[in-house]
Parts: structure tokens; sequence; C-alpha cells
């Protein structure tokens, strides 16, 4: 598991894990938790363009459907297949193996979050 102190968050449960220009995205533990068991993941393609705040893609669980929101402008680069192929993967390990997406991005937005900041938007 990543450190999560070293992650950006968004108010949406998602993390950023900046690697250069590039900015793996997932969804957090807490998020992971209140979807229950995931059982259907759906990504974007590589080279799909992303706009900040919309949607990119679904998560879908045993209780309900969830939008993924695209939490800054970029290009996919890459797409965690292992997610799609085993969705369970977001619940057992959301900051590990059950990442989402890798995107090339030009600037972060000023609206995500610390580590301490996202833990007291969900009272951890």
């Amino acid at each position: 598991m990543a450190d999560k102190t070293i992650l950006k968050y968004t108010a949406e449960h998602e993390w950023i894990r900046v690697e250069g220009d590039l900015a793996v995205i997932g969804i957090t533990d807490y998020a992971a938790e209140k979807l229950g068991d995931v059982v259907f993941v759906d990504l974007p393609a590589v080279g799909a363009a992303l706009s900040a705040s919309t949607v990119v893609g679904e998560i879908e669980s045993t209780k309900s459907v969830g939008e993924l929101f695209a939490p800054l402008d970029g290009e996919v680069v890459e797409a965690n297949d292992a997610v799609v192929d085993d969705p369970s993967l977001v619940n057992s390990d959301p900051f590990g193996a059950g990442w989402l997406v890798s995107v090339r991005y030009d600037a972060l937005p000023d609206t995500l979050l610390s580590w301490d900041d996202y833990a007291a938007l969900v009272g951890e």
C-alpha cells in the first residue's frame, strides 16, 4: 500500500499519486468500503482526453453503481486491466493493485486535498 500521506485527494474520494508528469489515480479505501463488494469497473480507454470533474467511468458494486470523475485534465496513458478483470482489487488493495488509470497531465488542480484534509473530511 502506498503511503497515504504523500498522496493527494479529491472530495469525491479519489487519490492521486504524482510520478513526474503522470498521475496515477484510484479510489480511496473509504470509498471502496462505502461501495461494498466491487463487481464491475469501466475505465476510460488509453488515449482518452479527460476533463476535470467530468464522468469518465463507472464502478458497480453489490450495493450501488458509482460514477468515476476525472480529478484533473489530461490524457489516459494506461488503464489498469487487472482491475477490469478482477474488480475486487478495488476493495482488497485500493491504494496498490486496485489503481484505476495513469494520466499525463499539465497541472494539478488547486482543489486537491492533503491526507490530513481528506481524513478530516471523512472523519478518520
